[in-house]
């Protein structure tokens, strides 16, 4: 099974079952639909990374639909920090996947435009022309390839986080009973939807699952005691600590590693040749290794950018 805390099957996922809405809880500044324009790789509290030179050979293999205006549109749910988020301003969108997508536009001599979607509805505004990319840690799976173009740009699994100290003595192997939260539209989805049939499968209590649309929200359920568990991709699990002042903790290692592609519409010529050729120069130039290093994710680095279609 592929891994992607973050990333979900294409368009409308099956998951209502084992779904139990956390009563009271929304999405929250961060993980609302709102959509704003934030551009910009230095938004955050840490160095700006250099702008990226433009390369006229891969500019040149963007389709004029994208390239006519000037602009590189990518989607991007804003509620997972550190790949993407929103700044302090809240509306400014920030993180990991900013800084690369900004780079990727500049690349491709485009000036980039980030609108913060709700993760769920990403793909399909890319299929229907609302936007020209996505970027928001959607992990690259056989599912989500049969209707969109992915290129790979990073390296994720999944992890288990828990309360600091984890009192409950949790593995990712005894979610049998326990409430475990994960956000809607991703991996973890399918991920702990398998689990608790293996748990009732073995005459064991399903996994209590709450699903929610922010994992801003996810999050806070766990801090607040009304999960005991989430499963986020690996960066945001780890992020979280930071963000909690250690209030909670990262289980193990993370597991179904798999990777993070930018999605792109299928049928736009040599577009996705344009997207991975651009991630490819950010690699041998050293702005890749920058843009990881300013958000301490460098651990999901890859060496060579892929094209999956």
């Amino acid at each position: 099974m592929h891994v992607r805390t973050r990333t979900t099957i294409p368009t409308t996922v099956a998951a209502a079952a084992l779904v139990a809405l956390l009563a009271g809880c929304g999405a929250g500044g961060d993980g609302s639909g709102n959509t704003s324009g934030g551009t910009g790789a230095g938004a955050s509290s840490a160095a700006a990374v250099p702008a990226a030179t433009k390369d006229d050979a891969l500019a040149a293999m963007v389709p004029q639909a994208v390239s006519a205006d000037g602009k590189l549109v990518f989607g991007t749910d804003a509620s997972y920090a550190p790949n993407e988020f929103t700044a302090p301003d809240g509306t400014t969108v920030i993180g990991m996947d900013v800084d690369l997508g900004t780079a990727i536009a500049q690349k491709l001599g485009l000036t980039p435009e980030f609108q913060n979607s709700a993760f769920s509805g990403i793909i399909p505004g890319i299929d229907g022309g609302k936007y020209e990319a996505g970027i928001s840690s959607f992990t690259i799976n056989d599912e989500r390839v049969q209707t969109v173009d992915m290129v790979s740009y990073y390296s994720a699994g999944t992890s288990l986080a828990v309360k600091a100290g984890n009192p409950d003595g949790i593995t990712p192997d005894n979610l049998c009973g326990k409430a475990v939260g994960v956000q809607a539209g991703t991996v973890q989805v399918d991920d702990i939807a398998a689990r608790s049939k293996t748990c009732t499968d073995a005459g064991q209590p399903a996994i209590q699952v709450t699903e929610l649309q922010a994992q801003t929200d996810v999050t806070l359920a766990l801090t607040s005691n009304r999960i005991v568990a989430m499963l986020a991709d690996s960066p945001v699990a780890a992020y979280a600590v930071t963000t909690t002042q250690n209030a909670v903790e990262v289980v193990g290692e993370p597991y179904d590693t798999a990777p993070y592609g930018v999605v792109l519409k299928k049928g736009q010529g040599d577009y996705p040749k344009a997207v991975q050729g651009a991630i490819q120069a950010l690699i041998a130039d050293g702005t890749y290794k920058s843009i990881l290093d300013k958000w301490n994710v460098a651990a999901g680095a890859i060496p060579t950018s892929e094209i999956s279609s």
